[in-house]
């Protein structure tokens, strides 16, 4: 890699890594290229991004971006996405499929340094469309009940006519 490109895979991962949500940091020595095509394709659907970087200039992205600074060693391929929540599923995922191989390491949240055991309690939180989904089914749970009783009501009335 010449010096060119490492100045504009810099520059590339300071800008992305400046507006982003969630930043993940793992392990994946001894995974085959189809493995990680895999994990590459399940953080596209989520819109997530997955990139091998080498580890210095990595820690120079993320100083030239305004995050913590993280501990790159050993070999290293950052997810990260403007989902949290989307971003660790993905992560944890991947580290449960490929158990042997795939380690997460550590990763920011919101520019914070924060642990694996927080990544993986994040990626079992529900996602933002579950927790809609939630919502509507409290909000929807009094009108049903008035409705079936309403309904029941008119029946028992039909019933004594």
């Amino acid at each position: 890699m010449t010096k060119t490109e490492k100045i504009q895979l810099v520059s590339q991962l300071t800008s992305e890594f400046t507006d982003t949500a969630a930043i993940i940091v793992c392990d994946y020595k001894g995974m085959t290229v189809h493995q990680l095509e895999s994990i590459r394709l399940q953080a596209q659907e989520h819109g997530s991004k997955v990139k091998v970087v080498k580890n210095t200039l990595a820690s120079i992205a993320l100083k030239n971006a305004g995050q913590e600074a993280v501990d790159f060693v050993d070999t290293n391929i950052v997810i990260w996405g403007n989902d949290q929540i989307a971003t660790c599923k993905i992560a944890e995922k991947a580290a449960s499929s490929f158990s042997e191989k795939f380690v997460i390491k550590t990763g920011l949240l919101e520019g914070k340094v924060v642990d694996k055991n927080t990544i993986i309690a994040m990626a079992k939180l529900p996602s933002r469309e579950e927790l809609l989904g939630m919502l509507l089914n409290v909000w929807q749970g009094p009108a049903r009940g008035i409705t079936i009783g309403l309904d029941r009501l008119a029946a028992k009335l039909s019933e004594a006519a």
